[in-house]
């Protein structure tokens, strides 16, 4: 039997666990974050977990309570990363939107080639690698305009790390598989940003008629770790996954009204308004975040994204979470629904 994630309706195989330990990073992100819910849900059925984190605090105690290996370093210093390879034969990587993003997968990159015997690395990348490609991003100005909606031209400084980390990995030969998700329903966009105008009944954000498929992160946690329990069917391989349904703003303002238990109405931004509105003033500390999220608005705005894929619900064996069930269990969201 295939040692693969099971959901609780399901009967648990009795195949034994991977013993090496596999390195999650990116661990100690929040609750509901991908690689926290992987380390969640990699222990639960036994297989044993080295969580990367930056920080020894209380996410990290949270870590080793549930089970995990704590390892307390930098994905910026190759000692540590090296450090932390040791033993493990499978690698999720993950990091926090950062203007180094592309040394750190490098250096992981690095320090897993020295160690060799990897069965995997698993990348979590972007939904816009799948085509904002090196045809379209070297073509004349004018036809990368046409191609992705006319408010941008190139990409932000974190899509270009991700591209620049795909090839990185590539280029490395270890066995990769890179994981394409589309925004997550957990953006901050779809979020945190939206919480002020929310509590007073309004979704207010740039996106006129456009319609999107969100991914639930629970779904590409579940995914990424099915992958590292069974890797052999997916290597060399990239997917460009989304959420199951394409709506429209008026569509997401009845989500968030089901989910707040309150009448929400979509109200249209400006694009560079809602930007300056609402990234620059909230973001002013991080510009590489608020410029990253600002090229995602005017993507969407300009309808850079386009249709959706069924290979999350193939990969799952089940349809995928829907926003509604990702709203419902979000943090924030849940806390303004008891305001």
């Amino acid at each position: 039997m295939s040692d693969q994630l099971t959901h609780p309706n399901q009967t648990e195989d009795t195949t034994m666990p991977e013993r090496n330990p596999i390195l999650i990073t990116g661990a100690a992100g929040e609750i509901g974050g991908v690689s926290r819910t992987m380390v969640e849900m990699l222990l639960e059925r036994g297989h044993p977990v080295r969580a990367f984190v930056r920080r020894d605090d209380e996410r990290a105690h949270a870590l080793r309570q549930a089970g995990a290996e704590v390892f307390v370093g930098d994905l910026l210093n190759i000692a540590d990363v090296t450090a932390a390879l040791q033993g493990c034969r499978r690698i999720y990587f993950s990091m926090s939107l950062s203007p180094y993003y592309t040394d750190a997968v490098s250096l992981m990159a690095a320090a897993a080639r020295a160690h060799g015997g990897i069965e995997v690395f698993v990348n979590i990348s972007e939904f816009e690698q799948s085509f904002m490609t090196f045809e379209k991003m070297t073509a004349p100005d004018e036809e990368r305009r046409s191609w992705l909606g006319g408010l941008i031209a190139d990409w932000s400084p974190q899509q270009r790390a991700h591209w620049v980390a795909e090839q990185v990995l590539d280029w490395s030969g270890i066995p990769t598989v890179n994981v394409r998700a589309a925004m997550f329903v957990e953006n901050p966009i779809l979020t945190w940003l939206a919480l002020g105008p929310l509590s007073n009944g309004e979704l207010r954000l740039p996106f006129g008629r456009r319609r999107l498929a969100p991914i639930a992160s629970y779904d590409v946690a579940e995914l990424c770790a099915k992958i590292l329990v069974d890797p052999a069917p997916h290597i060399s391989k990239s997917y460009e996954l989304n959420g199951p349904e394409l709506k429209d703003m008026h569509g997401f303002a009845e989500d968030y009204g089901a989910a707040l238990g309150r009448q929400v109405t979509y109200v249209a931004e400006e694009v560079e308004t809602w930007n300056e509105t609402f990234v620059d003033s909230a973001l002013a500390d991080l510009p590489h975040t608020a410029e990253h999220l600002k090229t995602l608005t005017r993507l969407v705005a300009g309808g850079g994204y386009r249709g959706v894929t069924d290979q999350l619900e193939t990969l799952l064996g089940r349809p995928p979470k829907t926003v509604l069930w990702a709203l419902e269990n979000h943090p924030r969201i849940r806390k303004l629904a008891s305001a």
